[in-house]
């Protein structure tokens, strides 16, 4: 493990740069928000493949254990103490894994912040943290990897979303807009870069609640613990996923059944989803458990070594579908196809029915008018 941590300072981080390295001969990749939760599991999933795993987040203790994680799977490991809110950091974050191993294959922008509260019970601190971490860290992430793959002409760049990207849930407010505003920046971006004719490729994945650590660390204004809105999903399983989207790059992957049901009910029927939301999610973010408010990790890296798994490992699912969203707007297509040609087909029956009923009829008023005359 190559344990050198930099600071947020960027020209203090480059002073204390690893020296460079040999091109590395297995592939690289680069995962922020890899400390815990599911960066941790995606960085050891890439481990297990034999990959270089550089792991960026704010907190070292953490980050040295995941590291070691990785190299006990299998991968090569350096780590790197940033946070993704500051654009040079992730600059010499950059500069620092192609300095260590000649090149960057894979970036995976992973890092998230939330504050969960009614939106008037948030300040413009708050907003402004969350959206710096989850909206411009995958930003900057983005533009620092850009920056090296460009002048090698490959590489793939991973945003990891959410189902909240395309549907907004009550009490977390500023995290669902930074997650809208992810999905924003990469359909802009794609777009350039099929202008260019680029062979980056750029895909982005939709998650659904995953039992991760941060729900016992992240700000919060509510009365009740907090968890994520059920079904929940082991992290491990989701890592998968995100390994192969990475490997495949589809334009977007959807991960679970309840983001594909979200998406694509969003896009049918999105008042329906309101009054859901309004009714579900409010109360489904929430155990019965009383909870104080509390201050939680926007601001500092919380302490300890939490790993992966959060505290609903018991009722998360060990299995989750993943499909393209190519491949899921089909099947919403073929079923809208199955549903009109099942209309007609039953509008043809009854006008079949209807007309050989009235047939019937003509032909026993022929037979009245012929008796009577």
């Amino acid at each position: 493990m190559i344990d050198n941590f930099h600071d947020e300072n960027r020209a203090d981080a480059m002073a204390h740069q690893t020296p460079p390295a040999s091109r590395a001969t297995s592939p690289v990749v680069v995962i922020t928000g890899a400390s815990a939760g599911v960066g941790r599991a995606v960085a050891v999933a890439f481990g297990r493949d034999g990959w270089h795993v550089a792991l960026i987040a704010r907190g070292r203790g953490r980050l040295a254990s995941a590291a070691r994680e990785v190299e006990k799977a299998g991968g090569k490991a350096l780590v790197i103490a940033a946070d993704v809110a500051d654009a040079d950091a992730m600059e010499a974050a950059a500069d620092q894994v192609v300095g260590v191993w000649g090149r960057i294959d894979v970036w995976i922008n992973n890092a998230m912040a939330s504050v969960f509260g009614p939106a008037s019970a948030l300040n413009s601190d708050e907003i402004r943290r969350v959206t710096e971490v989850t909206y411009l860290g995958q930003v900057h992430g983005t533009l620092a990897a850009l920056r090296h793959m460009q002048k090698t002409g490959e590489g793939t760049i991973v945003q990891i979303g959410s189902a909240l990207s395309y549907r907004s849930i009550p009490l977390q407010s500023a995290y669902c807009a930074a997650k809208f505003a992810v999905r924003g920046f990469t359909d802009s971006l794609r777009s350039e870069l099929q202008h260019e004719g680029s062979r980056i490729r750029l895909t982005m994945v939709q998650l659904p609640a995953v039992d991760t650590p941060q729900f016992d660390w992240v700000r919060s204004h509510l009365p009740k613990e907090l968890q994520p809105v059920p079904p929940i999903h082991e992290p491990e399983a989701v890592a998968e996923a995100i390994v192969r989207a990475a490997r495949n790059a589809p334009r977007e992957m959807w991960v679970g059944s309840p983001t594909i049901q979200a998406i694509l009910g969003t896009m049918v029927a999105p008042r329906l989803l309101d009054r859901m939301m309004a009714r579900r999610a409010w109360e489904g973010q929430m155990t019965g458990k009383p909870a104080r408010p509390r201050e939680g990790n926007l601001f500092d890296a919380p302490p300890g070594d939490p790993g992966v798994g959060g505290r609903f490992g018991p009722c998360s699912r060990k299995r989750v579908m993943a499909v393209s969203e190519t491949a899921a707007r089909g099947i919403l297509a073929a079923v809208a196809l199955g549903c009109v040609a099942g209309a007609v087909a039953a509008g043809w029956r009854l006008g079949t029915r209807s007309t050989s009923s009235g047939d019937r009829r003509l032909a026993a008023r022929e037979r009245a008018a012929r008796m009577i005359i």
